[in-house]
């Protein structure tokens, strides 16, 4: 069986983008958001979630660009690379991602998975910060954002995962320590930026079986994206008119995939890699 969670990043971050999500997700084949705590539309992502209940939910946990919430007037380091220059240790992570998360849930949100912007977890400290986060929280889905390039030949994948594995190995084994699940595979991160309709529906043909994670980022092109400091404008309108097509629709019923969220995984009991 394929199972697919198509989930949208960066939900909350401004209203153009929630709006690019939510047309996604009512036109297109998107289930699941991650909800940006520190957000400059984190309200109306709110408001959007709560008339929306089949949109699951889940935490966008950032330590990258924005304000901190743990230390209001605070700005969090605008870049990666700034970031990476001077990790934040796991007690910093750690206060810093609890205060988003219960800005979430004080909100009325229930997350049922949890991500991080930029896929800072993969530091080690960082991932030990957001599943301490996770274990308070009860989140039993955290994202692995090892991508799966399907478009490459058998050859060059197992080339990939054995160079990988160095760094994958480490981080399912604290996810299992931790009681946490994550999908199968995941996909998508380095289609980011260039994700139209033509290679999203020849991706869906080719995902294996189990319970995978696809990331996107759609959205409109409005004058708050424009402003916003992002490399990802004019891209989130092809993938949002990518995840809307028909031929993404047709490639979902033709492979088989039955499309899901995070929180109906969680209510199923689905047990994902460990």
């Amino acid at each position: 069986m394929r199972r697919l969670v198509v989930n949208a990043d960066d939900f909350g971050f401004t209203e153009d983008v929630n709006e690019g999500i939510l047309r996604s997700h009512l036109d297109g084949i998107v289930r699941s958001a991650s909800l940006m705590a520190n957000g400059a539309a984190f309200e109306d992502a709110v408001r959007i979630a709560r008339r929306h209940p089949g949109l699951g939910v889940g935490c966008h946990l950032t330590l990258v660009q924005g304000e901190s919430l743990s230390q209001p007037g605070i700005r969090l380091p605008s870049s990666l690379r700034s970031l990476l220059a001077s990790p934040p240790t796991f007690a910093e992570a750690r206060r810093e991602f609890q205060a988003q998360a219960d800005r979430i849930t004080r909100s009325g949100i229930v997350p049922f998975h949890l991500d991080t912007h930029k896929h800072v977890h993969l530091v080690p400290s960082v991932l030990d910060a957001a599943l301490a986060v996770a274990q308070r929280l009860g989140v039993g889905w955290i994202r692995k954002p090892f991508d799966a390039p399907f478009g490459l030949s058998p050859g060059l994948r197992a080339c990939l995962a054995m160079a990988l594995r160095p760094w994958r190995i480490p981080f399912e084994d604290r996810l299992r320590k931790a009681g946490c699940r994550t999908a199968d595979y995941f996909a998508g991160f380095v289609a980011t930026g260039r994700l139209d309709a033509i290679w999203l529906a020849r991706l869906l043909r080719r995902l294996p079986q189990g319970v995978g994670e696809l990331v996107c980022h759609p959205g409109i092109c409005g004058p708050q994206l424009l402003a916003a400091e992002t490399r990802l404008k004019a891209s989130r309108e092809v993938e949002l008119k990518a995840l809307c097509s028909s031929r993404a629709r047709r490639a979902v019923s033709e492979a088989g995939i039955e499309l899901v969220s995070y929180r109906e995984l969680a209510a199923a009991g689905d047990a994902g890699a460990a």
